[in-house]
């Protein structure tokens, strides 16, 4: 019987290879940055894959896991010597996405409150995901103190977590679900 290809048993140990070869702890800061990408992702596929979501929405995230793919495996490189950039990062990805939030933003209602996570169970996950995206951010910055990391990265991470939060506020809008305000 062959070996399966899904396991080489190489990461036992607590080790893990970079791209490019390099081994590198598995708890580095490199690794919990791509890391957290990578659940960041997959809390987005739970939004995409919920039979409620909308189609246009479901094509954002979809855009979103693929550049979050990109942004992942620039993380799990080493740079070598000048600061690299993320290469598919551009100004106009980044304007997309704020295209996105003034869009979600010009169809939700205005609020002047702070919202607390719930309501409908597509903002609840909207709002998990925005909480993972802030967590991916945090560990990004972790590893720009230790080396370069793409400003542009930080960027579009940012401006997620944005996306998601009103995304989550108009989930709550579009099924009639009164958002959940924090009262002091």
């Amino acid at each position: 019987m062959s070996k399966s290809a899904l396991y080489t048993g190489t990461g036992d140990a607590g080790m893990t290879s970079l791209v490019g070869g390099e081994r590198v702890r598995k708890n580095s800061v490199r690794l919990e940055a791509y890391g957290t990408i990578d659940e960041f992702s997959s809390a987005l596929g739970v939004i995409a894959s919920d039979k409620d979501c909308v189609e246009e929405v479901r094509g954002q995230i979809l855009n979103v896991q693929n550049e979050l793919f990109n942004i992942g495996c620039y993380l799990a490189t080493e740079p070598k010597g000048e600061q690299a950039a993320c290469m598919s990062l551009t100004p106009e990805r980044i304007g997309e996405v704020e295209g996105w939030i003034d869009a979600l933003d010009e169809q939700t209602p205005k609020i002047n409150a702070f919202v607390l996570p719930g309501g409908c169970g597509l903002a609840s996950k909207a709002h998990m995901a925005r909480v993972i995206c802030r967590r991916a951010e945090r560990r990004i910055f972790d590893l720009a103190e230790e080396a370069y990391v793409d400003p542009a990265v930080v960027r579009y991470i940012n401006r997620l977590s944005d996306y998601l939060f009103i995304l989550a506020r108009y989930f709550n809008f579009i099924r009639g679900v009164d958002e959940i305000v924090w009262k002091k």
